[in-house]
Formats: structure tokens, C-alpha cells, sequence
């Protein structure tokens, strides 16, 4: 009788969704898990913005790695300006050619590839 009572739980329905869907949930499942934003020192903002600098004069595609309020995500892309009074890079996405925004604040790490 016990064995019938054990559930598989999520498992069970995976072959009843899409593969969209299942993406989907594991987003969802990863935000459950937030991780606090870190703090950086002065010397590692000097460095960004140094990169970021490199990176708009020639032309440089980077790798940025920001807060996104839950989670840390990297993000490539061509820095086009940095707007120091609203503290936002803006830039295009490498793969899809797409507006990007990123604000300063929630930059933690950059790297020119």
C-alpha cells in the first residue's frame, strides 16, 4: 500500500509539455533560488569602467556579467555608450543584434573577449 501512495511528482508530467513549457519551469524553479547581489570594491569599478572604455573606442565585443534581481547572467555584447546620469550601458546583444540595457549598478564583471 505504500508504494502506491509514493508520487513521482513533477516527473510524471514532463512528457505531458512542451520542452518551451518545461524551460519554462525551471526559470521559474532558479528564481525560488535568489542569490544576494555582491558588493564590488573601487579598485574592480575602476577596472569596468577602464574595459568598458577599451571596449566603445574600438569596438570590442564583451562579456558582461550583471544582477539581474535574482540571479547573476552573462550577457555578450558591443558596448555602443555609457550614460554615466542614468548610470546604464547601452549596447547590442553579439547573437541576436538586439537592443541592450544594462545598468552600472548591477554590473559585477567584465571580460573583452
Amino acid at each position: 500500500m505504500d508504494n502506491q501512495n509514493r508520487d513521482r511528482g513533477t516527473i510524471k508530467w514532463t512528457s505531458l509539455m512542451l520542452p518551451e513549457h518545461v524551460e519554462m519551469v525551471k526559470k521559474l524553479w532558479k528564481e525560488d533560488q535568489r542569490v544576494e547581489k555582491g558588493i564590488i570594491d573601487e579598485q574592480k569599478a575602476v577596472e569596468i569602467d577602464f574595459l568598458l572604455q577599451r571596449a566603445m573606442t574600438d569596438d570590442l565585443t564583451v562579456k558582461v556579467r550583471f544582477y539581474n534581481g535574482f540571479d547573476y547572467e552573462d550577457q555578450l555584447m558591443k558596448v555602443k555608450r555609457v550614460n554615466r546620469l542614468e548610470k546604464v550601458v547601452h549596447g547590442v546583444d553579439w547573437k541576436t543584434k538586439e537592443q541592450v540595457r544594462v545598468s552600472l549598478d548591477n554590473i559585477s564583471d567584465l571580460t573583452i573577449i
